[in-house]
């Protein structure tokens, strides 16, 4: 397994559109309801230029896993919080075919010291659907912790949904 993760780039559109349409059914039970348009190279185009302002704005951080170049899921730092709180929030997912074997594990721990070590965050967080025991297995296994639970959090799939809160503390943070 070569895994590996890059910031993401508008050149990135063609090939993670193809992604995230063939990924649809799969990731459908875990997020919210998608436009049509986000599947699409156009869709994706402009989200990834979001992407590039969001990071030179210190507002959020998108990555992409690849293996061998190829984009196999991505994992996002959201919502960057400054002043008192220093904190992110931790989003990721990954092609069914490459569930179980990892690759989420192998992304979101140099995710987590990006946060820490390049922009300096005190605090990662990251939600997950009570259900959603593989992502709350990756996060127990990348040092996450379990802090609690929030009702009604994020509408997914059409419907809003309880989630596990969970996180992850720079020990080095001054």
């Amino acid at each position: 397994m070569s895994i590996g993760l890059r910031p993401t780039s508008p050149s990135d559109a063609v090939a993670l559109s193809t992604l995230l349409a063939d990924e649809r059914g799969h990731l459908a039970p875990w997020e919210p309801v998608r436009p049509v348009e986000w599947f699409t190279e156009a869709g994706q185009r402009a989200r990834l230029e979001q992407a590039e302002s969001d990071r030179a704005e210190d507002r959020s951080y998108a990555f992409l896993i690849v293996d061998h170049g190829t984009p196999i899921g991505q994992p996002t730092l959201a919502s960057v919080v400054r002043g008192a709180g220093q904190f992110c929030s931790l989003g990721f997912w990954v092609a069914e075919k490459r569930t179980g074997c990892g690759v989420a594990s192998v992304a979101v721990e140099p995710g987590v010291q990006f946060a820490f070590g390049n922009i300096g965050l005190h605090r990662v967080q990251a939600e997950t659907l009570v259900h959603n025991i593989a992502s709350r297995r990756v996060l127990a296994k990348t040092g996450f912790e379990e802090i609690g639970l929030a009702p009604e959090f994020l509408m997914i799939a059409s419907t809003w949904q309880d989630h596990v809160l969970h996180q992850r503390l720079n020990p080095h943070w001054a």
